[in-house]
């Protein structure tokens, strides 16, 4: 008899590309994911993980067994479901997948409330980028994500996952205070043809929307700097080393430095919800949504 518990290690080995990746998203060490996959080789009399380099790569073998893994689990999901579902209220182990400045600024008092009002539920949270936190909901390693996206770009959804949207947030324009800019309320986009920029890396959502919101006003973007964090371009912004565009989600108090402008036509970020259709019926999925929805408008205006 196979044990589920390895067939899961293998199967988030699969997913996320090594034992370390793996071991995070199942809140393991990566010894302990080790341990499973060796386990496993031993009760199947196969080898299943060969190294490559640094890191290590599935076998033929362990690719076919990955596969029948994750139907095994999609089976175990289905009965969980029902289970909860007859129960009519939240439980078990739920992951929730969020980008880093919504797990900031939104997550801890969502995660605190859940706490209190369903003591049965076990939601653990990953940061993850929103475009992989949507792939990682489909291919069920992720039971819900929150994500986002933009005005002119925005999150598609796969087949199979099914949305709910959060709410809207708010995005400034951030210059020095010795900006010539910085006196004023507002400033519209074709004014900051020629500044610098502080930008997250290329691929980002955010990154993405800068380049194609200025590139539509004609002008090419000159992205001085990048910067993960909005904390890092904060910082950057305040030591006078270019103009960043910030959501303020997450964002937390400005230093003296640094000046807010609104950017005319205003820039927003729509927040969702995303899980698997198939676990919509779930009293968990159900709940950590409506509490998202429902703290929503007091965190944004807190922002």
């Amino acid at each position: 008899m196979l044990d589920l518990g390895r067939l899961r290690a293998l199967h988030a080995v699969s997913v996320h590309g090594s034992v370390g990746a793996a071991a995070t998203a199942l809140g393991y060490t990566p010894s302990a994911v080790s341990q499973q996959i060796a386990k496993l080789e031993r009760e199947t009399r196969t080898t299943l993980l060969e190294r490559s380099g640094r890191g290590v790569r599935l076998t033929d073998e362990a690719r076919q067994l990955a596969g029948t893994a994750r139907q095994l689990l999609a089976l175990v999901e289905e009965a969980e479901v029902r289970l909860e579902e007859r129960r009519g209220l939240p439980a078990g182990r739920l992951s929730i997948g969020c980008f880093p400045s919504a797990a900031r600024g939104l997550m801890p008092r969502v995660l605190a409330d859940l706490a209190v009002r369903h003591p049965g539920l076990d939601a653990r949270l990953t940061e993850v980028d929103p475009h992989l936190s949507v792939d990682l909901v489909a291919r069920g390693v992720l039971d819900l994500a929150v994500a986002h996206d933009w005005d002119i770009a925005p999150l598609p959804a796969p087949p199979g996952v099914e949305q709910a949207v959060i709410g809207d947030d708010g995005c400034d324009v951030l210059v020095h205070r010795e900006h010539p800019l910085a006196a004023r309320r507002s400033v519209r986009r074709e004014e900051l043809a020629d500044e610098r920029w502080i930008s997250q890396p290329p691929g980002t959502v955010c990154h993405d929307w800068l380049e194609r919101t200025l590139r539509a006003t004609g002008v090419e973007p000159r992205i001085v700097h990048q910067a993960e964090e909005n904390h890092t371009q904060v910082a950057l912004v305040a030591a006078g080393l270019g103009i960043a565009l910030v959501p303020r989600l997450g964002r937390g108090g400005l230093p003296p430095e640094v000046a807010p402008l609104r950017l005319d036509p205003a820039p927003t970020r729509r927040l969702h919800a995303l899980w698997r259709a198939g676990a919509a019926r779930r009293p968990a999925i159900r709940e950590t949504v409506r509490t998202l929805q429902e703290l929503w408008p007091s965190i944004a205006a807190a922002a």
